[in-house]
């Protein structure tokens, strides 16, 4: 039980000198009071007050620790209150996120969000494989996924849409078949990512059913497709893999987070750009509910709001 919430009702129960009275000032039941009372006095291994019918009076023991007990009390609710009252933000934050992500959005993020809490500090690991959080110590981290994982408590802060990338030097190599649909794939190198449709990238479309669009509302199916590649290098990381694509080696599946600024200065080229690969969520992933730290919570909004408004 609840040690503050505990003293608090024996304090009052040796000002009342009464069970029934402290119950009525508390808005408890009275075998609720006599339950904190009794966790008081298991808490302290002391019998602390005599009960009868008539009355409640102190014990010697009960003499002895009242003053402490009152003391301790006060305390706590001073630091109670000054966690409630405070703006400002201390301490470390443990945040783990995938290298590609960390470089390319979080680091850009958390230079706002440590301007705004100068006392704060953050300590970043970057992994793209799942972090243990308990064992690790990590307070938060930033996923991309489909289903996060089950154990851990989840908010969406982004979305993540991917594109197939090429290199121009690698697209205007003259042994190269051009690329009109998802089958011409399989005669390319493609370059795959281990944590994420290795070899079988699933593509979708949008396509028009209408002949002439010009007279009628066109209306659209969607197409999946399932494309076998050939994928001489594969990694487990995603930059590699761009850097990969950068130097002319194949075609990849990256997310836009990370390859926009490329596509805008043609230092790549977007293949098939009326398929997409499927789109997963950036989820802030923590262990509890329970208790979560002020900053922690301070830092999941500001990411959520933060990339609402930056968009890649």
């Amino acid at each position: 039980m609840d040690r503050v919430l505990a003293a608090k009702v024996f304090i009052d129960v040796t000002e009342t000198r009464s069970f029934t009275k402290t119950a009525e000032r508390l808005a408890m039941s009275r075998p609720m009071v006599t339950r904190y009372v009794d966790t008081v006095e298991t808490w302290l291994q002391r019998r602390l007050l005599h009960r009868t019918t008539r009355q409640v009076s102190l014990t010697s023991d009960g003499e002895t620790y009242l003053e402490e007990i009152k003391s301790w009390y006060q305390q706590a609710e001073r630091l109670s209150n000054l966690a409630e009252q405070s703006d400002e933000l201390t301490g470390v934050i443990r945040v783990a996120t995938s290298m590609s992500f960390g470089y390319a959005q979080l680091m850009p993020a958390l230079k706002e969000f440590m301007a705004l809490h100068p006392n704060l500090e953050v300590d970043v690991d970057l992994a793209d494989s799942t972090a243990d959080l308990v064992e690790r110590r990590i307070d938060l981290t930033l996923r991309i996924a489909s289903n996060p994982d089950p154990a851990l408590i989840g908010k969406p802060i982004a979305q993540c849409e991917s594109v197939l990338v090429a290199s121009p030097e690698y697209l205007t190599q003259a042994d190269k078949r051009l690329i009109l649909s998802p089958d011409d794939l399989r005669h390319h190198d493609c370059l795959g990512y281990k944590n994420f449709e290795q070899t079988i990238w699933h593509l979708s479309s949008n396509q028009s059913n209408d002949q002439d669009a010009s007279f009628t509302t066109p209306s659209f199916d969607k197409t999946l497709v399932s494309v076998e590649t050939h994928c001489r290098l594969t990694c487990n990381e995603t930059s590699a893999l761009l850097h990969a694509c950068l130097l002319g080696m194949g075609i990849a599946m990256q997310p836009t987070y990370l390859v926009n600024p490329y596509l805008q200065r043609g230092e790549l080229c977007q293949v098939l750009p009326q398929w997409r690969p499927k789109d997963l969520t950036i989820y802030a992933l923590y262990s509890s509910r329970k208790h979560l730290s002020p900053k922690v919570r301070a830092l999941i909004d500001f990411l959520s709001q933060y990339f609402k408004q930056n968009s890649w």
